[in-house]
């Protein structure tokens, strides 16, 4: 079977590339087949009902107010449902290492990347028919994520369309050039965003399903609710150097998998 569109061995990456360095984002043109859409949009919704369970995923449920700060954690699996907002570890899923390993996936990571690669995450992020929780703006490094350097690289694919307005990532071009706004990374604090004129420069992105976009870290990005009715489905991998380590103190330290 085939996860991927044909022609992906010539893609040129040059200016993709290129813009993902200068605004902190940049698109690539569909990458994931029909096959593969269905695959993976299948697999994530027999993981949300408990058709097939996968010792070690990591689930967190949307908000029921549609808040992002009544948002729940720690709480796992809870029963079968289609409103789970995260499921994360998915590399442990055939389906899903299928696209984090591919050839493709480590042209872009090793030009961006020194040295061997190894993931962080990989997460499927769902808003529901309901509209689904809004995500702020944030970044996703820091001193919240507990590592001794915070990945760079995101590669996230939309698994269903997402056009205008229904829930697409918003980016704030050029953001990632400045660092964190704070050294505890996660959410841009309200007066920050109010300072940067982040609103007035917002970019949207819609998206088809099976088109991937590539996320610098820092760059601030957020997302909102879906239309009534719609589902939004996204899956997300962020790359790193395999030397990276996890400097949390609770618990056992966390190991990464290496991919290439």
């Amino acid at each position: 079977m085939s996860y991927f569109m044909p022609g992906w061995e010539s893609l040129d990456l040059e200016p993709i590339l290129a813009q993902y360095r200068a605004e902190g984002y940049a698109r690539l043109p569909r990458v994931l087949s029909d096959e593969g859409l269905r695959l993976l949009g299948e697999r994530s919704d027999q993981l949300m009902l408990g058709e097939v369970t996968i010792p070690g995923l990591f689930f967190q449920a949307d908000s029921a107010t549609g808040n992002y700060e009544d948002l729940t954690y720690g709480l796992g699996y809870q029963g079968p449902s289609l409103s789970y907002r995260k499921i994360e570890k998915l590399e442990r899923d055939e389906r899903f290492w299928a696209v984090i390993q591919h050839p493709l996936f480590a042209r872009i990571a090793h030009a961006l990347i020194p040295g061997d690669i190894a993931i962080y995450r990989a997460i499927v992020m769902n808003k529901p028919e309901g509209g689904g929780t809004p995500l702020p703006w944030h970044q996703d490094g820091g001193r919240f994520w507990g590592l001794s350097k915070d990945p760079e690289l995101q590669i996230w694919t939309a698994l269903d369309d997402v056009p205008a307005g229904g829930g697409a990532v918003e980016v704030f071009p050029g953001s990632h050039r400045a660092g964190l706004a704070t050294p505890l990374g996660g959410i841009v604090p309200a007066d920050r965003v109010d300072a940067s004129g982040a609103d007035a420069a917002a970019v949207e992105l819609p998206a088809r399903a099976g088109e991937a976009l590539l996320i610098h870290n820092y760059v601030w990005h957020r997302s909102g609710r879906v239309a009534t009715g719609r589902r939004r489905r996204a899956f997300s991998v962020a790359y790193m150097s395999a030397e990276t380590k996890c400097l949390r103190k609770k618990g056992t330290p966390r190991s990464f998998v290496k991919v290439f």
